[in-house]
Formats: structure tokens, C-alpha cells, sequence
């Protein structure tokens, strides 16, 4: 949890980690119900993971308010020449279903921030 100035309001901000997992999918829907952001985080190195991206999306769109902000997180920039998810097929994917779109590293810190203030 975290407290942020946000139009000069202070905003509680809870952040889950469900990590994706099969095994809590119908868990995970209750997040979204009353939620304003879904930040989808995948791991740029790991195809497997940008694939259950549309599950994720689903899930949020069926659950969550009309008006949820989403956004779609690249993660482990920091390993570009690991990499099996190019930018672009991120970015595409954000474009086609209306999400904003960056990458970061929860390593390097890069970019961590800027998606708590995103958009």
C-alpha cells in the first residue's frame, strides 16, 4: 500500500501480486472489481508469459468497472538480450486493445516509478 498525491488529493493505492498463476484465476477476479488501474506485468524473456496476457485482459474487462485504466507492463528490460517479446509486439498489443504501454526493470528500477504515475 502506498499513499500518493494525486491532483492534489492524497490516493491510497493497493497493489497485488497475483502473479498470473492458472491456479488462482477465478481468485483474482475480486481484485478487479472495485479497482480504478490493472497494471498486466509480463516478463520480456519468458514468451510464455506475454501469451496469457489476453486470459488477463479478459479477466479484468469482465470483472472490473467500465472505466478500469490498464496497463501493459514489459518487465526485465534490463535482459534485452534475453529477450523472446520484441517492444513492438508489447506495444502492438497495448494499441490494439486501448492500453497504455511501457516496459521496465524491477531490477535496475527503471521506469518502476513512472507507472505509479501513469498515464
Amino acid at each position: 500500500m502506498r499513499i500518493v498525491n494525486i491532483d492534489g488529493k492524497p490516493t491510497k493505492l493497493q497493489i497485488w501480486d497475483t502473479a498470473g498463476l492458472e491456479l488462482y484465476r477465478s481468485f483474482n477476479k475480486s481484485f478487479y472489481r472495485n479497482a480504478a488501474v490493472a497494471i498486466l506485468v509480463y516478463d520480456i524473456t519468458r514468451r510464455e508469459t506475454f501469451d496469457h496476457v489476453a486470459g488477463w485482459l479478459d479477466d479484468a474487462v469482465e470483472a472490473a468497472p467500465a472505466n478500469l485504466t490498464t496497463i501493459l507492463i514489459g518487465n526485465k528490460c534490463d535482459l534485452d538480450s534475453r529477450r523472446t517479446v520484441s517492444y513492438a509486439e508489447g506495444e502492438n498489443f497495448a494499441k490494439a486493445h486501448g492500453l497504455f504501454f511501457m516496459e521496465s526493470s524491477a531490477k535496475t528500477a527503471q521506469n518502476v516509478e513512472e507507472v505509479m504515475f501513469y498515464p
